[in-house]
């Protein structure tokens, strides 16, 4: 199933990642379901006490920490989340959004958690050996037991496959998930510098071709070693943990976050317990503390090998100097061409489709706008980016065609700008610069794309095509 979710994200993960929307309203159903079933059936006869020793509470505290997964989840879909009104992309502000998506993660973590725990604990002692065989479906175990008693032994059977497909389901999405956030971190960090820079190439369609081998071969050699249920859950509480911590308290010591006292003190608090946490688990499940141990050391090995490969080295410059070498400080004193008829072409290599629109130009006596999008299909919070702004000097691609053109224009007497944007979306890039541009006409090659390409991709054109403004003129060439 790896393998398989691996050959699909190969074209990008816009169309997987819809498919965890779908799967949600069932897993409500269910575990609201299951609760529901049980709730005439709650009590309290075989509960126990507290255990007397706070260690041993503080261990089992720890033992179910992964709820926290839920809310670590929605916390990561903050960079994208829509604004709040009257917030600005370099101050931003998500509360309104945030919140709505918070709320009611939160309340399924607490209600959700403590309700369905306390029907399995509301069993009679003689279920303790099947609770011990059914501990990692013990969710379908609950749900197959309650509704027996509500509908019969049919009932309960038919209920018991619903939530096993269902939830079978959201696990392979689950799985997909983290293939698609995988290869999102290992590129962002190639990006950065922090990796070697062969694991930024892309494949044809945009797809980091090293993260996602990484992304596919890494759970896999997992699922190889650890095949126990609890192992990974102890992989996965020490990483999420861990995140979550290294979160709280780089926002807690961040003097430009502009948070209140109560604010600070509220995740100084917060990222004292889950640091505690942290610390708990790296003592109580070793298996656990030498897989972190592990992935630090082969990042900062690779960390390591890419600065050398790279020649970077640190050197601490006044902030007067550092202004002063601000790549964007020449665009300041750059002067604005005057207004006329704008031509824009979109290239995806050296075609006939860049010596028509050169003719247009001439012919038009226009500004002929010469566009290279280049398709980086990996989603990350905040979308893919590069460190500064992205030039077509350096993607050797776009470079040919750029300069290319440039002669070519210079020749007939055709003023020629260069266009370099990098985007996990071309059609939506097209429009956007065609219309903030305020192009007259827009001409795009036709597509080339295959049709098992074009059915998990879509097409450019066709694209452009059903959302371009009226006042913009296409012209598909080929």
């Amino acid at each position: 199933m790896i393998l398989i979710l691996g050959v699909l994200n190969s074209f990008g993960p816009k169309h997987s990642g819809s498919v965890s929307i779908w799967l949600a309203v069932p897993a409500v159903i269910v575990v609201v379901a299951t609760i529901a079933f049980s709730a005439q059936h709650l009590n309290f006869t075989h509960l126990e006490p507290r255990h007397a020793d706070l260690s041993t509470v503080w261990v089992q505290f720890v033992g179910v920490i992964l709820a926290l997964s839920g809310v670590e989840a929605i916390a990561n879909l903050t960079g994208v989340m829509k604004l709040d009104p009257g917030a600005t992309s370099a101050r931003p502000k998500v509360t309104r959004t945030a919140t709505k998506a918070i709320l009611p993660v939160a309340i399924e973590v607490v209600a959700g958690t403590v309700l369905l725990g306390w029907a399995m604990l509301s069993l009679p002692k003689s279920y303790a050996p099947e609770l011990q065989a059914h501990k990692e479906d013990m969710l379908r175990f609950l749900g197959q037991h309650y509704a027996t008693l509500v509908g019969g032994v049919w009932f309960g059977d038919a209920f018991s496959i619903f939530v096993g497909a269902v939830f079978g389901l959201l696990l392979i999405s689950a799985v997909n998930t983290a293939i698609v956030a995988l290869i999102g971190v290992i590129y962002m960090m190639a990006q950065d510098g922090e990796m070697p820079p062969q694991f930024a190439r892309l494949n044809s369609h945009g797809v980091p071709r090293i993260p996602l081998i990484v992304a596919v071969a890494i759970p896999i050699v997992v699922l190889g070693v650890t095949r126990q249920f609890e192992g990974l859950a102890g992989l996965y509480a020490i990483g999420v943990v861990g995140a979550i911590s290294v979160n709280l308290g780089a926002c807690t010591f961040n003097k430009r976050l502009g948070l209140r006292v109560y604010e600070h003190l509220i995740m100084g608090g917060t990222f004292l317990v889950l640091s505690l946490v942290e610390l708990t688990i790296a003592k109580t499940k070793p298996d656990a503390l030498f897989f972190a141990v592990c992935v630090l050391g082969i990042g900062l090995g690779f960390r390591t090998y890419s600065h050398k490969l790279s020649g970077l080295k640190t050197l601490t410059v006044t902030r007067k100097v550092a202004e002063m070498v601000t790549p964007d400080l020449v665009s300041t004193v750059q002067t604005r061409l005057e207004e006329g008829h704008k031509i824009m072409v979109a290239a995806r290599g050296i075609t006939g489709v860049l010596g028509f629109a050169l003719d247009e130009a001439q012919l038009r006596n226009a500004t002929l706008y010469v566009l290279y999008v280049k398709e980086i299909a990996v989603f990350y919070a905040g979308g893919p980016t590069v460190p500064g702004r992205p030039k077509w000097q350096n993607d050797p691609e776009a470079a040919a065609i750029m300069s290319t053109m440039l002669k070519l224009g210079a020749e007939r007497g055709v003023c020629v700008l260069p266009l370099y944007a990098v985007s996990e979306d071309a059609a939506t890039t097209i429009l956007d610069l065609a219309a903030t541009l305020g192009i007259d006409y827009l001409i795009i090659g036709a597509s080339q794309r295959s049709a098992m390409t074009k059915l998990l991709r879509g097409s450019v054109a066709t694209n452009v095509a059903a959302q371009l403004p009226d006042s913009i003129h296409l012209l598909i060439f080929g």
